[in-house]
């Protein structure tokens, strides 16, 4: 089951980041280009909050239930704060995807609340490349010392 759920994580932090990467440049774009903010705009927030929702529903499936790595984090945290992939694990990673999650919900709603289409678009630029900083300093890539596959993460 474990290994499941990893493999499911890691390819729906693909969508994650495409859908983080189509989110931001479109605000992007957007806000320079002094477009209308259109329905298509909402639903690529809306696409991205959801993306961010199930990953993170997978994540804290694997953080609290699944994972042998934060479940020896756990036992021994002081020992797990002096072992990096233990401490990006069991906090590292959570803390920042955390982070990137209230940054897409706060983007999308305010976004939503802004009188103006450049004010919509500037939310959205603003807090969906944070998130998107965010996501992409958190994930484990392959070439950092915590690093997993690009596919399927086991």
């Amino acid at each position: 089951m474990y290994l499941l759920f990893v493999a499911l994580h890691s390819l729906i932090r693909w969508v994650v980041v495409i859908a983080g990467l189509f989110a931001a440049g479109r605000a992007i774009a957007g806000a320079i280009g002094s477009r209308p903010w259109t329905a298509s705009d909402d639903r690529v927030g809306r696409i991205l909050t959801i993306a961010v929702d199930t990953q993170m529903l997978v994540g804290l499936i694997l953080y609290g239930l699944l994972s042998p790595i934060t479940w020896a984090a756990f036992s021994n945290m002081g020992a797990a704060m002096k072992d990096p992939t233990l401490r990006f694990y069991a906090v590292e990673h959570v803390v920042m995807m955390v982070i990137a999650i209230a940054l897409v919900h706060v983007g999308r709603t305010r976004a939503q609340k802004a009188t103006s289409d450049a004010a919509k678009h500037r939310t959205a630029a603003i807090f969906f490349t944070l998130a998107l900083v965010f996501i992409l300093a958190a994930i484990p890539w392959p070439f950092r010392e915590v690093g997993r596959p690009l596919l399927l993460g086991y």
